[in-house]
């Protein structure tokens, strides 16, 4: 057999998989009409806002020790913002792909989001039952940012990938 070396051309090539769409035509037009949509557009930044604020409070305190009810409160308001965006999350999910919680294209993301919940809803019971001291309540605050951090990436990768198979889609049926 010859040997069939691969051009350089090929070699920079990027590597194509296949993968289903993320949205069938019926749940795009679900999503697209949902005012959840909205609501989950708005909730994400916002949420995304106190995170940044809260975390340099959290460090804030770490650093110097000084901040600790403004560091405490900005966990518990963050904790509450999460959980908003879960349930009404939910309710897009339930609108969209007719399941609570753990449609196929979203169950990773929704299965890391519980440890999420988890490890916010671990933080209020410390601070509510002073089960841990201060400076271990705000590691485990930054413990829950570090977890709520990799699925808002998960979250926009996703994004992106909805917008790629959006395009790809119009690119399809304009060259049809």
């Amino acid at each position: 057999m010859p040997n069939q070396a691969a051009s350089p051309a090929a070699l920079r090539q990027p590597l194509r998989t296949t993968r289903a769409p993320l949205y069938t035509p019926q749940e795009r037009a679900r999503r697209d009409a949902s005012v959840w949509t909205l609501i989950q557009g708005v909730l994400a930044p916002v949420q995304f806002f106190v995170f940044l604020v809260s975390l340099a409070l959290v460090l804030r305190y770490l650093a110097t020790g000084q901040g600790e009810h403004a560091a405490a409160l900005s966990v518990l308001v963050k904790t509450l913002t999460l959980y908003t965006i879960m349930v009404t999350g939910c309710i897009w999910e339930k609108v969209v792909f007719d399941r609570w919680l753990f449609a196929p294209a979203f169950y990773w993301e929704d299965m890391f989001s519980m440890g999420v919940l988890a490890l916010h809803t671990a933080y209020v019971v410390a601070w509510f039952t002073g089960w841990l001291g201060t400076t271990q309540q705000m590691w485990l605050a930054l413990a829950a940012y570090a977890s709520y951090a990799i699925n808002a990436t998960q979250f926009i990768l996703k994004l992106r990938a909805a917008r790629l198979d959006h395009a790809a889609s119009r690119a399809a049926g304009a060259a049809a």
